[in-house]
């Protein structure tokens, strides 16, 4: 297999395997996890075959075209740094997945869990494959909603809620930042491919825009990695299921900022700038972090605090600028990951067996389960930094760096104190750990009677303890390899020398961690009472909780703001937003035409045409008519409404664009039915004399409206009248009217220009479209009347009652029959419309029509049913389905997009040949044909759903007040 396929297989799968676990039934926990776990092992086995080329020093790339000549592709690009990466999601993914195997109940819905953990494993993929700045922005996104869901997972739970919320809202924030300034690092070296980027360090520091670039990149980094001051999302995360917390809280999520700073490290670290920020970012963290976790009474919040600390140490060692600092923190991420997944997991089963995570009920568990308790006293020794573990070796390299001198000031000389304290707290809360759960007298009135878990579940610990032993004991024949390719394709031609021996002799940072061990203890054992009886959180710094400030803020925001923006600005009435958006609209407008120097003036009149004046009068007076019926009667307004869009209609075909006219009469249809069914809805109007005279502010307000009417509709009329009546020498016509047939194989140019030219545009709409159309459907979802309260005796009192008062009535006639009329005719044009939609569909690519006016055409036909026969009698017999049109209208589409890489093309590129059918003759069999049956099937779908959801209002009602009426009439 090449490897260039191994990236996208490896990408692709997890998305995949999401899809499937979603629709897997609720039950079916084996099939979830063997799912999982297999798509997880394939994908470290598809990482593990791309070793031999990125060891060798290379990279591997894969590039699918999406919009080449912008520079966005979907650009997958693996060198030593994302593989180690990769190793890690999927590694640590197939343990987790092994893992929540037996953690997760069988009542809890599995389903869903597998589904949101795969989708944010392929997200997580993305993120440190990505090629593309852009690419990487969009994963990075993904992995802040996946991590929502997961977070929420329990949604029942209000902190689980809560801390989905807060996560999501902090990591989103961030997220935007690091878009504004991916943009700017692109726009600073003309392209957004990540190999450009890398080669143009110099370029970018010395570029006037690299403040902002570098301020928004690392705010998108540091609240991804719940760094100072954006730590506070983390703890409160720990509602989550603790197989979440093993995966995102350790190896993937909470690493993706750590990861992108050391990715962008040879293009932005090395200024004053980044060495404040990264540095003290990282300092606060690291020593806040490890301080905090001390005084935690949940093991998951002691983890999760000491999280923060850890990767503020990474952080930490990314600010000061030096290779060799660069080199112990990609080794600190390896080490990290593995030890605090094992702690999470151990956590895990400690809650799962006792029923309880907090350490004060929790003590004496070793006598109850002594292999998961050696287990997490190693790992704890490791996130300790005890010697012969992995975890001493990179805090070995960090005192190494922090005792050196990299820039002159108060960070640079704190950096030795602080790392030493920091240190200190991590044994203390090390300690903690282990005593406060494992040792002891045996616990009393615990939820359940502590015991070892099954032996798989406790396989995932076991694994990871053993490679801490190994890496920490072999370093150089185990992890050095692996570290070596990660490093030198971060740091290339920078690459320093660096030792991962275990013992460098009595050195400087062997005496700070024999101070760190011993200070660490001491602490402790002052500590330990109190600690055994303390609140939640430090005695300090108690009151100053990230929680508090953060819904603080959220409430100054949402409430306080934006409550006073909305009573200032907004408006429940409809007038005065139409106003907003025709200002809005006029001045967008007119400004480039001031800002070119037109004037009315340079306008050449042409004359007018007799006819097409009188056309345009019966318009204007449609128009005027509208406006002055909608006092006294909605149906005449809207009829007049609908003669003012006829007019509209001609005056298409007057100008010679016929596409333009078969729309706009199919849209003036199906918008007419969408309005009559909803005048239903509008509140009834009170009787008013207009004849009576209104004040003065009355007619100033109509005045204005009317004048930025005429102001609105002339300036359209000069910019249209404008372009028809000038010849340039070169328009972009000339170019779709040369290149239509021959590129597009259509001589329609509208219709090649929506499907083939500007695809992608459509693409979107169409996308667009189907979201309005089921946000529609689920507002008035929420307003669907009840069923009728007659009950059925009473309506057939009411029927008898009918048929008395119409004794000249056909046999088997009943109330309901008389409600619409002709409803024959309307259920006889149903054929005859589906066959004008296919006309018009099959025409479309060299003939007026195409996709979008043949949905339409087919829409009309089933409303069209719903009006003449009722909802029940239509939705039995044709079962018209109309979310399945919109998802199969969308999948076509995408499908037909995506199958141009198939044949190395950019997406939606088409292709477009005639065929010759006997008895036919050619018909054009363009590739974009195909995209526009998608465009017509969501179309079909989603007007057909708004319509449905009016039809299914306005018909009941009509039909309850119907029934309502009779029975009145029958009681009187």
């Amino acid at each position: 297999m090449a490897d260039d396929t191994s990236l996208i297989l490896m990408l692709v799968m997890p998305f995949v395997g999401s899809l499937i676990a979603a629709f897997l039934p609720s039950n079916a926990r084996n099939a979830e996890a063997w799912l999982a776990g297999c798509i997880s092992l394939a994908g470290l086995a598809l990482a593990i075959s791309c070793y031999p080329h990125v060891a060798a020093g290379g990279a591997i790339h894969s590039e699918i075209q999406w919009l080449p000549s912008l520079g966005l592709n979907i650009s997958l690009r693996m060198d030593g740094f994302a593989w180690l990466f990769a190793m890690l999601i999927s590694g640590i993914g197939f343990l987790v997945v092994l893992y929540a195997r037996y953690y997760m109940s069988p009542e809890d819905p599995v389903p869903r869990f597998f589904s949101f953990f795969l989708a944010f494993m392929g997200a997580m993929l993305g993120v440190v494959i990505s090629g593309n700045l852009i690419l990487l922005v969009v994963f990075w996104e993904l992995t802040s909603i996946f991590s929502f869901l997961l977070i929420g997972y329990w949604h029942h739970n209000a902190s689980a809620r809560d801390g989905a919320r807060m996560a999501l809202t902090v990591t989103v924030s961030g997220g935007l930042g690091l878009l504004a300034g991916v943009l700017i690092l692109g726009h600073i070296v003309g392209s957004y491919d990540l190999d450009r980027v890398l080669a143009s360090g110099d370029a970018i520091r010395s570029h006037e825009l690299y403040l902002p670039a570098l301020v928004l990149i690392l705010f998108g980094a540091l609240t991804k990695s719940a760094q100072f001051p954006f730590h506070f999302w983390l703890p409160n995360a720990m509602a989550a299921p603790t197989p979440v917390s093993a995966y995102l809280h350790s190896a993937t999520m909470v690493k993706a900022g750590v990861f992108l700073m050391a990715r962008l490290w040879p293009v932005l670290a090395g200024s004053y700038e980044w060495f404040w920020i990264v540095g003290f970012a990282g300092m606060m963290s690291l020593l806040l972090g490890a301080y905090f976790a001390i005084f935690q009474q949940d093991i998951k919040g002691l983890l999760a605090y000491s999280t923060i600390s850890h990767l503020g140490l990474i952080t930490l060692l990314l600010s000061l600028g030096s290779p060799l600092g660069a080199v112990a923190a990609i080794f600190h991420m390896m080490n990290h990951a593995t030890f605090k997944a094992s702690l999470f997991m151990a956590a895990g089963i400690i809650d799962h067996e006792s029923g309880t995570r907090d350490i004060r009920r929790l003590s004496g568990l070793f006598r109850f389960m002594p292999i998961t308790a050696t287990l997490a006293m190693v790992a704890s020794a490791a996130m300790a930094g005890v010697p012969l573990l992995n975890g001493f070796l990179s805090k070995e390299m960090f005192f190494a760096e922090a005792i050196q001198t990299h820039e002159v000031s108060i960070l640079d000389t704190a950096a030795p104190y602080v790392a030493v304290v920091a240190s200190a707290f991590a044994v203390t809360y090390s300690i903690r750990f282990i005593h406060g759960v494992f040792f002891g007298p045996a616990p009393t009135d615990l939820p359940h009677e502590p015991h070892e878990p099954p032996f798989l579940m406790r396989f995932p610990i076991q694994l990871l303890v053993l490679a801490c032993l190994i890496v920490g004991i072999v370093p150089g024949l185990t992890i050095g390899p692996f570290l070596h390719s990660a490093v030198t394709s971060v740091l290339g031609p920078q690459t320093p020398e660096y030792s991962l021996a275990v013992w460098h002799g009595f050195t400087v940072p062997m005496i700070m961690s024999v101070i760190a061990l011993a200070g660490g203890t001491l602490l402790y054992l002052l500590l330990k009472d109190y600690l055994a009886r303390c609140e939640e959180g430090p005695p300090i710094l108690r009151r100053l909780k990230g929680q508090r400030i953060f819904e603080r803020i959220m409430v100054t925001l949402s409430w306080r703001w934006a409550r006073t923006l909305e009573s200032r600005l907004g408006t429940r009435k409809l007038q005065p937003q139409l106003r907003l958006l025709v200002v809005i609209a006029f001045c967008a407008a007119a400004w480039p035409l001031y800002s070119q120097g037109f004037h009315p003036g340079e306008l050449v009149w042409r004359g007018i045409d007799l006819v097409f004046a009188g056309i345009w009068l019966i318009g204007i007076l449609c128009a005027i008519g509208a406006a002055y019926q909608a006092k006294f009667h909605r149906l005449a307004a809207l009829i007049l409404l609908g003669g003012a869009g006829l007019v509209t209609c001609m005056t298409f075909v007057w100008l010679s664009a016929p596409d333009l006219a078969v729309t706009q009469l199919l849209v003036e249809i199906v918008t007419t039915v969408l309005i009559l069914l909803g005048l239903r809805w509008l509140p009834k109007r009170f009787h008013m004399d207009f004849t009576e005279p209104t004040t003065v502010g009355a007619r100033l307000r109509r005045f204005r409206d009317l004048a930025m009417a005429i102001s609105a509709g002339m300036g359209m009329t000069l910019i249209a009248y404008a372009v028809m009546t000038r010849t340039p020498p070169e328009t972009i016509a000339d170019f779709f009217l040369e290149r239509s047939y021959l590129e597009g194989g259509g001589r329609n140019v509208v219709n090649v220009i929506l499907v083939d030219f500007r695809a992608f545009d459509t693409f979107g709409e169409i996308t667009v479209l189907g979201i309005v159309a089921l946000t529609v459907f689920a507002l008035l979802r929420r307003f669907r009347p009840a069923p009728d309260s007659i009950e059925l005796p009473e309506q057939q009192r009411i029927q008898r009652a009918f048929d008395e008062e119409r004794p000249d009535r056909q046999h088997g006639d009943t109330l309901n029959d008389y409600l619409f009329v002709p409803s024959v005719i309307m259920q006889w044009l149903f054929p005859v419309i589906i066959v004008l939609a296919a006309y018009l569909f099959i025409r479309g690519h060299d003939l007026p029509g195409g996709g979008f006016a043949a949905g339409v055409a087919m829409a009309a036909a089933f409303i069209l049913q719903y009006m003449a026969a009722g909802t029940t009698w239509v939705e039995d017999r044709l079962r018209v389905l109309p979310v399945n049109w919109i998802g199969l209208g969308l999948l076509i589409a995408a499908c037909v997009g995506a199958g141009a890489w198939i044949f190395g093309y950019p997406f939606l590129t088409s292709h477009s040949r005639y065929i010759d059918i006997p008895l036919v003759g050619e018909v054009p069999a363009a590739t974009a044909a195909l995209f526009d049956l998608g465009v017509f099937s969501l179309v079909v779908g989603a007007t057909v759903l708004m319509l449905i959801a009016l039809a299914h209002q306005s018909i009941r009602r009509l039909r309850a007040s119907k029934i309502a009426a009779a029975a009145d009439e029958e009681i009187a």
